[in-house]
C-alpha cells in the first residue's frame, strides 16, 4: 500500500533531494549538511556544589570545541539545565530534555541524588544516558539500563578505593563522617567493605552543612588513628577549613574522597596541604590524552581540571568515538550502544574499558595534596590496588 503525500510532504523532500544532490555537485559530503545531534546536559550548576558541575560543562564543551563544534565529525549542540541539586528540579529538566527538546543523548548530573531521581525516567524512554560523576550503586547493580553508561564509577567503587588506602597505611582505627544521602551512605558502606581495621564511629551530617565544629570536637574526643570523609563542593571546603583551623590537618592524617581535588582546590589552597586523597584522577596522570587535556583546560579556564572536569571531557570522547563508528546515525540504537561499550576512546584516565554493567574498569591512585607554585596542586602516585569488588555488575541482569 502506497502512503499518500501531501503537497508539504512533496515540498519537502523535493527541497532536501535538491540539497543533496546540489552537494553532491559541489563536493561536499552530506554530513556537513546535517542537523545538529542535540545533546541534554544536566548538572549542579549553582550553590555550594556548583563549582563541580561547571568542571563537567566546561570540560565537556572543550572538547566539542577542539573538534570545530562536531563530536566524531557529527555536529553538535549542547542544550544544558542546571538541577540545583535538588532532586525534583532534576527531574523537571530531564523531563524538558525529553518531551520538548526531544534531545536522543544526555550527560552529566553531578550528585546521586538527583541521579536516583532522574536515571529511570531517561533509560526508560529509551535515551542514551552517559554519566560523567554521580554513579548510585543501586543503577550499578539490580537497578542497570542498557541505555545507561559511565565514565566515573560507582560510590562503592570509589570508596572502596579509600578503605584500601587506609589499610595500606596501616590505620587500625578510623572515624568515618560523610553527608547524609545516596552518595554518603554509599561512601561509608563501600569504605568499610575494604577497610580492614575498626570504624570507631560513622557520622552522617546534613547536605550542604556550612558548620562542622561540634562534630570535629566529637571525632577529637574519639581519638582515632585517622579520619575519612566524603564531602563533595562547598562541604569539603567548609569541613577542611574548619580541621585545619582546629589544629588537626597534620597532626591527626586526613584521608578523603571527592572532598580536596581541583574544583576546591582553589578555595583552600595551602590550607590543604597535607591530606591524602582517594581518586580515579589527577593532573599529572602521565599519559598524552591527559597531558594535552590539562594544557587546553588550563589555557582557557585558567584552573587545573578536576576529576569531575576529567570524567566529562571522557564522555565526550566517548560519546564522539560512538559517533564515529555509527556515522551520526542514532536510529539504530543496538549499533550505538554496541558502539559505546567499545570505548574506543583515548581515556585521561590511561586504561578505560567497560565491565558488564556499563561502568568503567579504571585505576584509582592515592593522591596527595602537596605546595605547589599556586599554593597547593594535586599529585597522584601509586595506583591503589582494590582486593574486593561489590559484585555490582553481577546483580545486574542487562539484556
Amino acid at each position: 500500500m502506497k502512503l499518500a503525500l501531501s503537497p508539504l510532504r512533496r515540498g519537502l523532500l523535493r527541497h532536501g533531494l535538491v540539497g543533496a544532490l546540489l552537494c553532491s555537485a559541489l563536493g561536499v559530503s552530506p554530513s556537513f549538511a546535517q542537523d545538529p545531534v542535540k545533546i541534554g546536559f544536566i548538572g549542579t550548576m549553582s550553590g555550594p556544589g556548583g563549582a563541580l558541575g561547571q568542571d563537567q560543562y566546561d570540560a565537556f564543551m572543550l572538547a566539542i570545541e577542539q573538534n570545530d563544534g562536531k563530536l566524531g565529525g557529527v555536529p553538535v549542540s549542547v542544550v544544558r539545565e542546571d538541577d540545583q541539586l535538588k532532586p525534583d528540579v532534576g527531574v523537571q529538566a530531564a523531563t524538558r530534555l525529553l518531551e520538548s527538546e526531544h534531545v536522543p543523548i544526555i550527560t552529566g548530573v553531578t550528585f546521586s541524588n538527583v541521579m536516583m531521581a532522574i536515571h529511570k525516567p531517561i533509560t526508560d524512554a529509551g535515551v542514551f544516558f552517559i554519566g560523567s560523576n554521580a554513579g548510585p550503586a543501586p543503577i550499578a547493580g539490580k537497578q542497570c539500563s542498557p541505555y545507561f553508561f559511565s565514565t566515573s564509577w560507582d560510590n562503592d567503587m570509589l570508596h572502596e578505593a579509600g578503605g584500601q588506602l587506609s589499610s595500606d597505611l596501616g590505620y587500625k582505627n578510623m572515624y568515618v563522617m560523610a553527608a547524609n544521602y545516596q552518595a554518603g551512605r554509599d561512601a561509608v558502606s563501600g569504605f568499610k567493605r575494604d577497610y580492614t581495621g575498626k570504624v570507631i564511629d560513622e557520622v552522617y551530617t546534613q547536605v550542604n552543612q556550612p558548620d562542622y565544629s561540634a562534630e570535629i570536637a566529637q571525632l577529637q574526643a574519639a581519638s582515632p588513628d585517622a579520619v575519612y570523609v566524603f564531602y563533595p563542593g562547598g562541604m569539603g571546603v567548609n569541613f577542611v577549613k574548619q580541621y585545619r583551623q582546629a589544629g588537626l590537618l597534620g597532626n591527626l592524617p586526613l584521608i578523603s574522597v571527592s572532598t580536596i581535588d581541583g574544583s576546591t582546590l582553589p578555595a583552600l589552597k595551602k590550607l590543604a596541604i597535607g591530606a591524602i586523597t582517594s581518586a580515579p584522577y589527577a593532573p599529572n596522570l602521565d599519559n598524552a590524552q591527559n597531558k594535552q587535556f590539562v594544557k587546553a583546560f588550563v589555557e582557557k579556564y585558567k584552573r587545573a581540571p578536576s576529576m569531575y572536569a576529567a570524567q566529562s571531557y571522557d564522555a565526550a570522547n566517548l560519546i564522539a568515538s560512538a559517533l564515529t563508528k555509527v556515522k551520526g546515525n542514532l536510529s539504530d540504537k543496538e549499533a550505538f550502544r554496541a558502539a559505546l561499550k567499545e570505548a574506543n576512546f583515548d581515556s585521561v584516565r590511561g586504561s578505560f574499558k567497560f565491565e558488564s554493567n556499563q561502568f568503567p574498569d579504571a585505576p584509582f591512585y592515592r593522591v596527595d595534596v602537596v605546595e605547589g607554585k599556586d599554593g597547593a596542586e594535586l599529585s597522584a602516585t601509586t595506583p591503589i590496588k582494590i582486593k574486593t569488588r561489590a559484585g555490582f555488575a553481577e546483580q545486574c541482569n542487562m539484556k
